[in-house]
């Protein structure tokens, strides 16, 4: 949700912008902005709706000799409706401190009743806006800027992550609370953005912002702990972002691209794994109980884990949604783990998890981005290696995560000596068949053409049982997300308690039917619809009569008798469902409609 990105330096300042904006995209927006700050000369302009960056940024100029500052936004709107008033950036009475925000400050109306009677005049319905009217107050008695940002921050309730500069000034200054704020220097110019990802075209010296800590960057850098009121010593590393590079290649979309480079995600996230994790995550004790949380996609995967670990090494285990667990009071002590689950490792709500139980029990999170704040949360993290994910319907870090999840429950079956490492390797040796089979999947189906029966369909109904019913719900989410088609997931026997009322003749229900101890309760789930006239598209890895008599359509894929392993496979035709739908519709399914790829903002 929303992007910050800035810049301080010379050179194609339009170029820059745009490379910066553009590649957070990805985030969502419906409105975006930029402020250009010179001793000389300001510009400014926002721009209402989406696919607005190139129009955007015309008014800058493309090479400039003499240094600029630059910030720059990308809106997805929360406070207040889609409008050039609300876009950031935004500005004090006078017009000289000028603020871009992510995040939400949530006591910004009792602020604003409080300026408001001070005189302050408003513009837009953001919280935003507040934070700039703040600093002005605070500057008729603090004089000097960052004094009076810091005094605004200790003012503020919620979670940010900001830029600031003032009208005329060679300065920018910012500063985090739960979100996150990256810097990167290329010994000239320095680059400030919500992710590496723009960052990395430009220089691999990067920092990043912790929690409570603010820079003020003039002729040189400095850093400070608001919180604490002390200068901090902060050094640039150096880091690979070749994985932060991104393209197209040559896909239409990022989600199809995604789909398609599973098996190499797969393939990255094991050889990370036994490489760099099994030996660590031995050395971890045994835990009696878990508690895993996330939040969509990630707790799916989650479910799927459940049913993993409870099944291999038989210790209990609870999933939870993140927005839930972080309000609730669960009951856990130095023997429970929770595993937190998130593709950016920014999720608002995974984070709240995180910090409402820290210190109470052992925390270890599953996560696609290094460095990120989950990650820096955690006690042990157990990485994806899935390659940046540009989609908003998370694909690929999907079947990474479940991998991860499988790798856990095996590393610590090995650890109780249940298996041998003979038998760990054989199982690995598994996992890369199983990318050998998705890509020949991938590249011979029939889920295209099932596709255009379900464009003018308002709904759709998903059904798996066991280990599958998540990757029900998984399904039912993708065709939501990004084709608008109301869809649900539920365990196949469930049906009948409620969904079953639905079922007619335009109801397509797609069942995951695979050869398995429950395929037979699957069958008679299947006949269940089939009375009422339900319109079935069958997902199996075998065929028999009373599958071709009950199917309106069936998509055949690759069979393996690992239970586990299924997941991988049943996921994939799913994922293309929704995408090919979404496609033959006319949407952008790298932008679906009021959808962000990074939830940062409860």
């Amino acid at each position: 949700m929303c992007g910050i990105f800035g810049f301080k330096g010379k050179g194609n300042v339009r170029g820059i912008i745009k490379n910066g904006l553009k590649t957070l995209e990805y985030r969502g927006y419906d409105s975006c902005g930029f402020f250009l700050n010179n001793k000389n000369f300001t510009l400014f302009d926002k721009k209402v709706g989406k696919g607005k960056i190139d129009e955007l940024v015309l008014s800058l100029p493309f090479k400039i000799e003499e240094e600029v500052i630059v910030l720059s936004h990308t809106r997805w709107a929360t406070h207040g409706q889609i409008s050039e008033d609300n876009a950031h950036p935004h500005f004090d009475c006078k017009k000289e401190i000028v603020i871009v925000h992510n995040g939400t400050i949530e006591n910004y109306q009792f602020l604003k009743r409080d300026l408001e009677k001070k005189k302050h005049k408003f513009i837009s319905q953001t919280d935003t806006e507040v934070l700039a009217h703040l600093i002005e107050e605070n500057l008729k008695k603090d004089k000097n800027i960052f004094f009076a940002v810091i005094s605004a921050l200790k003012e503020i309730e919620g979670s940010f992550a900001f830029l600031i500069t003032k009208k005329g000034e060679n300065l920018i200054i910012g500063a985090k609370k739960n979100l996150p704020l990256v810097i990167g220097f290329d010994g000239d110019n320095y680059y400030f953005s919500s992710d590496p990802i723009p960052i990395a075209k430009y220089t691999n010296k990067i920092l990043f912002l912790q929690d409570d800590e603010i820079f003020c960057l003039d002729s040189k850098i400095k850093f400070y702990n608001f919180k604490k009121n002390i200068q901090i010593k902060k050094e640039f590393d150096e880091i690979d972002l070749k994985e932060y590079k991104i393209t197209k290649g040559i896909f239409d979309a990022y989600m199809i691209k995604e789909i398609y480079e599973q098996p190499e995600a797969i393939e990255k996230t094991l050889k990370y794994f036994l490489d760099e994790t099994f030996e660590r995550l031995l050395k971890q004790p045994m835990p009696e109980r878990i508690i895993i949380t996330g939040c969509g996609t990630s707790w799916h995967a989650g479910l799927i884990g459940e049913y993993m670990i409870e099944k291999i090494i038989r210790i209990p285990v609870e999933v939870e949604y993140a927005s839930e667990l972080r309000y609730k009071s669960p009951v856990v002590d130095e023997n429970t783990l929770l595993i937190a689950i998130s593709q950016s490792g920014e999720t608002a709500d995974t984070l709240g998890a995180i910090k409402k139980l820290k210190g109470k029990c052992r925390i270890f999170s599953i996560c696609n981005v290094e460095k990120s704040s989950i990650v820096r949360e955690s006690d042990f993290t157990l990485l994806t290696k899935a390659g940046p994910e540009i989609g908003v319907a998370s694909t690929k870090s999907f079947t990474s995560q479940i991998l991860i999840l499988y790798l856990f429950s095996l590393t610590y079956l090995f650890k109780k000596r249940k298996i041998d490492r003979e038998k760990f390797n054989d199982i690995c040796n598994e996992i890369l068949k199983i990318t050998e089979k998705i890509s020949f999947f991938l590249n011979n189906n029939n889920v295209e053409k099932i596709a255009e029966k379900l464009i003018y369909k308002t709904n759709a109904l998903y059904l798996g049982r066991g280990i599958n019913f998540p990757i029900a719900l998984e399904g039912a989410l993708k065709l939501k997300e990004v084709s608008y088609i109301h869809a649900e997931g539920y365990p196949a026997a469930e049906m009948k308690h409620g969904p079953i009322a639905l079922i007619d003749e335009n109801m397509p229900v797609i069942f995951i039917c695979v050869k398995d101890k429950l395929m037979k309760k699957v069958l008679i789930n299947m006949e269940e619809v089939k009375t009422r006239k339900g319109f079935i598209i069958s997902v199996c890895d075998f065929i028999s009569e009373d599958i071709k008599k009950l199917s309106d359509d069936i998509i055949l894929i690759p069979h393996v008798s690992n239970e586990y392993m299924k997941p991988f496979l049943t996921v994939i035709p799913l994922q293309l469902l929704s995408y090919y739908v979404a496609n033959k519709k006319g949407i952008d399914v790298d932008k679906p409609r009021n959808l962000a790829k990074s939830v940062t903002v409860e």
